[in-house]
Order: C-alpha cells, then sequence, then structure tokens
C-alpha cells in the first residue's frame, strides 16, 4: 500500500469544491441528489444539522450513492470526510444508515471496498465509519421483519470479519506509520462488544497483536490508545478463547505493570475491571498472588481520585450509541451519586442531568430504567438508595 495522502486532514478536504453539476450531467447523480447538495453542501454546522434532522436517509442516501457509483479519489474523500463529520459531531446519526432507504441495498459494500484502496485517508475514514455504522445496526433493526433481519444478519457477520482482517493486517503491518495502531484499536474497541468480532478475532490470532500495546505511557495521544487497547482486553476477558491466549501471553504482568504506574483514572479502571473478569479463571488468580497485585490494589484504595472517571462517563452518554454501554453509564452515575458523600452535587455542577434526562426516551428499555434511576437518585438523594435499588 502506498501512502498517497496519507496526512491529509478532514478540515483540508472539505475545503475543496466538488463539481456537482458536472457528476449530473454525466448521469452519475440525479437532479434530487444534486438538489439535496446544494442544499447541504457548504453550509453552516447548525443548518446542516437541522437538514439531518429534517431529511437525515435523503441525505445520507445521496452521500451512499456517491461512493457507489463515483471513483474519483478527490470526490470520495470529500464524501467520506462529510460522512465522518456528521458521525463525529453525533454518533447517533449512524442509525441513518439503517433506515427504510436502503432496505434493498447493501449499505456496507462502498466502504468495504474502499478498505482496499491504497489512499490511507479513504481506508482510515471508511474503517471509522463503518465501525460505527455496523454497531448502530442493532436497535435500528428492532422494527424490521425476521426474514430481512435474518439476511441482514448473514452480510453482517461476513463485513465484521472482512473489518476484522482488515484491523489486524494493520496491526500486524500497518499502512501508516503513526496513525495506522491507534485506528485500528480505536474500531476494535468499539467492535470488540460483538460476539462474532470476538471469534474472527481470536481466529485471526489477533490477541497477541494488543499485548506489545500494553506499555506505560506518558504523552496524551499514548495514554488514549494504552486506554483503548486496554479497553480492548477487557472485552476479550468476557470470552473464553481469548482468555486462554491472554493466560499464555504476558498480558498480566503487563496490565499491573501499567496499575503501577498510571495515573490515569480511565485506564486504571478498565484494567482493574478486567483483573476482576480475571480473577477467578484458571491460573489467573494465583499469577496476581505472585504479582503482588492484592498490595497494588490498596495503593490504589489509597490514593485521591479526581471525579475524572465521571467525566469519561458523561462522554459515553455524549457519544455512545451502544445501549448497553449507555445503560452501565447510566447505572455507573447513580452508583457514584448514591456512594460519594458529595455525590448529587458533583454530578449536578457537571451538568449531568441534562445528559440522562434525554435517554429517558430512548428505544432501550434497559437504557431508560437505569437513566430513570439516576435521576431519581440526583433528585430525591442518598436517603432513598435502597428503595430505588428494590
Amino acid at each position: 500500500m502506498t501512502l498517497e495522502n496519507a496526512e491529509l486532514t478532514t478540515e483540508q478536504v472539505l475545503r475543496r469544491d466538488i463539481p456537482w453539476e458536472t457528476y449530473m450531467t454525466t448521469k452519475l447523480i440525479s437532479g434530487t441528489d444534486l438538489q439535496l447538495l446544494r442544499r447541504y453542501d457548504k453550509m453552516a454546522e447548525r443548518f446542516k444539522s437541522q437538514l439531518l434532522d429534517d431529511d437525515g436517509p435523503a441525505y445520507i442516501h445521496v452521500f451512499v450513492t456517491i461512493l457507489r457509483d463515483i471513483f474519483k479519489d478527490e470526490t470520495v474523500e470529500y464524501v467520506l470526510a462529510l460522512i465522518d463529520e456528521i458521525l463525529t459531531a453525533n454518533p447517533r446519526r449512524a442509525k441513518l444508515f439503517h433506515g427504510s432507504a436502503f432496505s434493498n441495498e447493501d449499505t456496507y459494500e462502498p466502504f468495504l471496498r474502499l478498505l482496499s484502496k491504497g489512499n490511507w485517508f479513504i481506508q482510515e475514514k471508511s474503517c471509522k465509519i463503518l465501525s460505527l455504522i455496523v454497531s448502530a445496526r442493532q436497535s435500528a433493526q428492532n422494527g424490521v421483519d425476521a426474514s430481512n433481519s435474518k439476511s441482514k444478519h448473514n452480510s453482517t457477520e461476513d463485513v465484521l470479519k472482512s473489518l476484522v482482517e482488515w484491523l489486524c493486517t494493520q496491526l500486524r503491518k500497518p499502512s501508516h506509520p503513526s496513525r495506522s495502531i491507534p485506528s485500528a484499536i480505536n474500531c476494535l474497541a468499539t467492535l470488540l462488544k460483538e460476539p462474532v468480532v470476538r471469534r474472527s478475532f481470536v481466529q485471526a490470532d489477533g490477541v497477541k497483536l494488543l499485548v506489545p500495546l500494553i506499555s506505560p505511557a506518558s504523552t496524551q495521544q499514548s495514554i488514549q490508545l494504552l486506554y483503548e487497547t486496554c479497553l480492548c482486553v477487557w472485552l476479550l476477558s468476557y470470552f473464553e478463547p481469548a482468555i486462554e491466549y491472554l493466560a499464555t501471553s504476558r498480558a498480566l504482568p503487563r496490565l499491573i505493570e501499567v496499575v503501577k504506574g498510571s495515573t490515569k483514572e480511565k485506564v486504571v479502571r478498565v484494567i482493574i475491571l478486567t483483573l476482576r473478569n480475571l480473577l477467578v479463571k484458571g491460573t489467573f488468580g494465583a499469577q496476581m498472588v505472585d504479582l503482588d497485585v492484592l498490595q497494588h490494589v490498596q495503593n490504589l484504595k489509597a490514593q485521591a481520585w479526581s471525579d475524572e472517571i465521571l467525566r469519561v462517563l458523561l462522554t459515553i452518554l455524549d457519544t455512545s450509541n451502544d445501549a448497553r454501554t449507555l445503560a452501565v453509564a447510566c447505572y455507573d452515575l447513580s452508583q457514584f451519586i448514591q456512594c460519594h458523600p458529595a455525590g448529587r452535587v458533583i454530578v449536578a455542577d457537571l451538568k449531568a442531568k441534562e445528559r440522562v434526562m434525554k435517554l429517558l426516551n430512548h428505544d432501550a428499555a434497559e437504557v431508560t430504567k437505569n437513566a430513570l434511576l439516576c435521576i431519581q437518585r440526583l433528585f430525591l438523594g442518598a436517603k432513598y438508595a435502597s428503595f430505588l435499588q428494590a
């Protein structure tokens, strides 16, 4: 693969002027498509957001159609940058790719095909977008009839397997010297909650590719990579075949080494959650004794932690489109409110109430239930916690 356009940024790409009229003249887009593009392109963020609220499926359909039918790199990059801009601003818009407008089309195909292009910008954006829209499919398909759901599921499984193969290739032999590995880990952290992804990742011998990345970090970029790597290991710690791989690697000593030296709460938290899962598996308990884990945990308990974990939870509430993740974040917030002496005040100061309130109308019952519990604890106080728990 080449490093053509390797350092392009989304901002640079979006400054281009694309000749949409020419594409209509050559019948690569329709008159209706042109009208939609003229209305949307180069407009203010607030105006674009309103258009997506009003007619989101139509715009997403135009973008996917262009990626399917037009092969000029400059235009493909531009449309990918537009989609990336949409999903970065609001990841929940990934559900728009699963609407009735795509009932007879393979939404994933254009992005999957673009993964094999020798242009890093196109590869990176396609991977990120594909990961988000595949992950968003579950709640979006709740209302789909069984036969349609079956066919969608089968094609989705193939897509996920292909995506895992591409991600493992990036971890083994990066296309880009500094961005391939962070991009691949970022996507895996999104995808590894899927059983088929866990299976495919283990079968592709991917677990051992994570272990070297578990090492103390110093820069903000390396801390984020470390956190997302540990997040991947935590997700794999729920999957027995992956645990077998972890047991024969240096994963555990490396996790302990990071815990000893890390001051980042989100890193420490996810490692502790991983250790809790592994404790009762195979020989991990004995290994933890040998590595003096108990003493390290006692040291952690004695530290004065800030409210940064809370900030991570709020980021999840703002960005996640996964029902289980949102439900757990709401539950964790409600636990903090109940257990911390100043929990209600801290959570209120961080403007968490507004974020949680928005989830009271979520499609998933699990999310609304935990959002309601969180709001009740925020308003009523710890005094009623045991009653609410029941």
